[in-house]
């Protein structure tokens, strides 16, 4: 089994091509829609509707709530390793790097632009003046930052974290799709001695059934 984690900035370009990855492996696409849909079955619909408010929306819970925030990242982090442990997926964001850092068999890319080239990006694709398209990337950029680096103490900018980082501003989509999906065969003929597999990790059974089912796919991919 193997997974590969994309990070990516928003006007990366890394949702087109994570489904082009996903698509020329034949692995499972896994985005924050299918990770929302597993979350609101545990009761948890408030992450996927308000993870896009960040950091207001975590600076909202005080002492007493707490607990409440750290339930509904601990169950985010389950639902990670249930779906890499299910294997052959390509995981969009999510702090996935993270929480699957270590295992031999995942790859972790990032993909990124200059902020200028993203802003540009953004403007045509979601009809913003290039100050809309500007705020839209730097409040993009303060989310994804907030998150990781609040709840997992891992720097956003941590370049030791990934195994690939592809500047799409210089690297057409094609080229980095080839890219990965290559990056990805070699990690499976030859993960690294030493490191554990994604086959160690423990899963809860009910969550590993409503992952499968989620998918479509009842086999775990050995």
């Amino acid at each position: 089994m193997s997974a590969i984690t994309i990070s990516r900035e928003i006007g990366s370009q890394g949702d087109e091509i994570a489904a082009q990855v996903a698509l020329a492996l034949g692995h499972h696409l896994v985005d924050r829609r299918f990770i929302g849909s597993i979350l609101s079955q545990y009761g948890l619909v408030e992450f996927d509707q308000e993870y896009q408010t960040l950091p207001g929306f975590w600076q909202r819970f005080d002492a007493q709530r707490e607990q409440r925030r750290d339930q509904m990242v601990a169950m985010l982090n389950q639902v990670i390793q249930a779906v890499a442990r299910h294997g052959n997926v390509v995981i969009v964001g999510r702090s996935g790097y993270v929480v699957l850092a270590g295992f031999a068999d995942v790859l972790h890319v990032r993909l990124q632009a200059p902020q200028a080239v993203r802003i540009a990006r953004v403007a045509v694709s979601q009809g913003l003046s290039a100050a809309q398209a500007e705020d839209a990337v730097q409040t993009s950029d303060l989310v994804r930052a907030t998150f990781v680096e609040d709840f997992y103490d891992v720097s956003w900018e941590a370049i030791h974290a990934f195994d690939l980082i592809i500047n799409t501003g210089q690297i057409a989509p094609q080229r980095a799709v080839a890219w990965i999906c290559d990056a990805a065969r070699d990690l499976k003929r030859a993960p690294e001695l030493g490191r554990p597999t994604l086959g160690t990790l423990s899963v809860d059974p009910v969550l590993g059934a409503a992952v499968a089912e989620a998918l479509h796919c009842e086999r775990v991919h050995a």
